[in-house]
């Protein structure tokens, strides 16, 4: 995989005045050592496109004639496309910038909705609402107008519209997404039967769940995504109060990602099991990558064009058992080293799984029910989806169990194609299915962005 780098924010250059005023025994802090980064779209790591199309990071400017002094014997300060500035003094007469984590914007207006193909955010809340009894077609027209324009708002860094709470006031977007989806339930509710896709049809059931109806479904789905918590939670609350009479909560879950900057180098993610997850994620330059995840301009119905099915599925980790396993055993259940993510039989996290090589007894070194082999595209007719998901941590049973795990979100050109043919394989004999419990689905159809004047959705809520 080729690497893609986040252009280098220039090191601000120190005046004679600042330069005279550094003391002996301090080291000058380096600003804008630049990271390379190779990232992945969705579920594992941020994205930057060679071509550029998937821009997540902007660069920091605004930061010369600035006294940045570090203690003595510190080694400098990296300035990274997901990183922030931290352990600068600054001058008191000068406003102090925003870092990159809190200056990164996501667009509301585009192609796509935007919490599709942006990189993992720190924090996030998945949200379900139904209308309220006697709304229809007219008052969810309106609530997503409503929610449009907060959402464009928030992204923007800004003030909602009204009654704003203030809890963001001093962070900017900090990569705020927020993407709406429609449940099978909203076509009946709002009289539009003839306009539900066919590919939103219920998911079938599956022997490994467990599924909890009242934390399942919806007439209406939003995910928002940050990398700051307040940030989140904001978007969340002005969200909620825009629903006012026309939708009721029905269900909410909150998740949260590593954060932008805590590893030494940009990385795949790791799960709550410890494991590198979404190493093979779709990628944006990969030539079918359109194909596999979003619906054709051409495709049915037309107002689902360029527009995704996002199935979410709260999938508990039973990790008392799994931390059971010595890390060997562990490895076999997934395929892959947990250390670096490398398939079992060998090479580096990015090089081809080799499902055939054997050990000196003649056994299969990545065994037959191993997660990774199951899940892969070519022992599913080709099926792929873009896996985008938080980990989540709602505290313990009366056991002291811990109840945490995933919040699934996968996204995909058609569930029927994408999801349901590698969850019936994965039910048929995955090692993985023993320690975890799928406790909660939805499936959400989610049409294409909106156009600079449009709301989401108004396509179908208005043609």
């Amino acid at each position: 995989m080729p690497d893609q780098s986040i252009p280098e924010a220039r090191p601000p250059a120190l005046d004679e005045e600042s330069s005279s005023e550094l003391k002996e025994g301090t080291t000058e802090v380096e600003v804008g050592a630049s990271e390379v980064e190779e990232v992945d779209v969705g579920a594992s790591e941020v994205e930057e496109v060679e071509e550029g199309a998937f821009e997540t990071a902007r660069s920091v400017e605004g930061l010369t004639r600035r006294k940045l002094l570090g203690t003595a014997g510190a080694t400098g300060l990296v300035l990274g496309a997901a990183g922030g500035v931290v352990g600068y003094t600054a001058q008191p007469s000068r406003a102090t910038p925003l870092t990159s984590v809190g200056a990164d914007e996501v667009m509301f207006h585009g192609k796509h909705q935007p919490g599709i193909t942006e990189g993992l955010q720190a924090r996030g809340h998945l949200v379900a609402f139904d209308l309220a009894a006697g709304a229809g077609r007219k008052e969810a027209a309106a609530l997503l107008r409503r929610w449009s324009q907060t959402a464009r708002r928030l992204m923007a860094g800004e003030a909602a519209p009204h009654d704003d709470t203030d809890v963001a006031r001093d962070a900017g977007p900090s990569s705020l997404t927020v993407t709406f989806g429609f449940g099978h339930s909203f076509f009946g509710r709002t009289g539009l039967e003839k306009q539900r896709p066919v590919a939103l049809d219920p998911l079938p059931d599956f022997s490994s769940d467990h599924l909890d109806k009242k934390r399942s479904d919806g007439d209406l789905w939003v995910q928002i995504g940050a990398n700051d918590a307040l940030v989140a939670f904001h978007a969340l609350r002005a969200l909620q109060k825009d629903a006012g009479d026309a939708a009721r909560l029905r269900w909410q879950m909150n998740g949260f990602n590593r954060s932008p900057g805590a590893t030494s180098h940009p990385m795949t993610a790791r799960n709550l099991m410890g494991q590198l997850d979404g190493t093979r994620n779709p990628k944006p330059r990969e030539a079918d990558f359109d194909q596999r995840v979003f619906v054709p301009e051409s495709g049915t119905p037309a107002w689902m064009a360029n527009g995704s099915y996002a199935v979410v599925r709260r999938i508990r980790m039973l990790l008392d058992d799994w931390e059971k396993l010595s890390v060997s055993a562990q490895e076999n259940v997934i395929g892959r080293r947990k250390s670096d993510g490398a398939a079992l039989s060998g090479g580096t996290e990015t090089t081809e799984m080799d499902l055939e090589k054997t050990d000196a007894k003649g056994n299969l070194v990545v065994p037959i029910n191993a997660h990774a082999r199951i899940t892969r595209p070519d022992q599913n007719g080709g099926a792929a989806m873009l896996r985008r998901p938080f980990s989540y941590h709602d505290g313990f049973d009366q056991d002291g169990v811990p109840d945490a795990g995933l919040l699934f979100v996968c996204w995909q050109a058609d569930p029927l194609r994408g999801f349901v043919p590698v969850q019936r394989k994965l039910d048929r004999g995955d090692a993985l299915s023993q320690y975890i419990r799928h406790e909660a689905s939805g499936l959400f159809a989610v049409p294409g962005g909106a156009a600079e004047g449009e709301y989401v959705g108004q396509r179908l809520l208005e043609g």
